[in-house]
């Protein structure tokens, strides 16, 4: 087989690397005719493109997760496991646990995508500005249940965060047990969900008139602010 015909074989399926003889695996040209249609090709390259810093920074600039297939060496460079979380946060899975351990890193990675924070060091997960990004991004307030415990019991935290998140207090659901009796919290969760937010009061605080009060203005005022399409 020569180069021509690998080239047209990729160009059609870019798995196909696979099947292509080793000296044809270690072309750049074929490798990122491949890639282009297939990014999981990389994991078919010869290892010569595999620990080749300028193409694998390259790749990952193209597709975060391409960091999973490149040589060991290159998931410890700070440079290319930066422009892979960029891409996408969850890339951070397949760095170097050194690099999991690098606030830069990981802050990057979280306001990418908040469940990278599943693969931050354990010292990072302490982190409040690194836990606060992850559980703000809309819908991933169930990150928090990746955070150090210390931080799920951290009423301070927990209530900046409280008052602001936008619509999705999910994250209320993994903190502390203690915070469902917490008025002032659950006060600042009406304010953002109305009623809604009783979920995560303690069946002592669902009795409370100053809650409910709290829950039926709360709920009163977003149907008033709500457009009148019949006008």
């Amino acid at each position: 087989m020569d180069k021509k015909e690998a080239l047209k074989i990729v160009q059609k399926n870019g798995l196909e690397l696979k099947n292509l003889p080793d000296h044809l695996k270690k072309d750049e040209e074929i490798f990122f005719e491949a890639f282009k249609l297939h990014a999981a090709a990389l994991q078919y390259a010869d290892d010569s493109i595999k620990k080749d810093k300028k193409i694998i920074l390259k790749c990952v600039k193209q597709w975060g997760p391409a960091l999973q297939y490149a040589d060991v060496s290159l998931k410890k460079d700070k440079k290319i496991v930066l422009e892979a979380v960029k891409k996408d946060g969850l890339s951070l899975k397949y760095a170097d646990d050194s690099l999991k351990k690098d606030k830069k890193i990981v802050l990057e990675a979280v306001r990418k995508d908040g469940l990278s924070l599943k693969y931050a060091d354990v010292s990072l997960k302490k982190d409040k500005k690194i836990v606060h990004e992850a559980v703000m991004l809309p819908n991933n307030g169930f990150n928090l249940k990746y955070a150090d415990v210390s931080l799920k019991k951290d009423r301070e935290f927990i209530l900046e965060v409280v008052k602001q998140a936008g619509d999705d207090l999910s994250f209320l659901a993994y903190t502390d047990v203690s915070f469902k009796k917490d008025k002032e919290i659950v006060l600042e969760a009406i304010k953002k969900i109305g009623g809604r937010a009783l979920e995560y009061a303690d069946v002592s605080l669902k009795k409370d008139p100053e809650i409910l009060a709290a829950a039926e203005d709360e709920e009163k005022r977003t149907e008033e602010n709500q457009p009148d399409y019949y006008e």
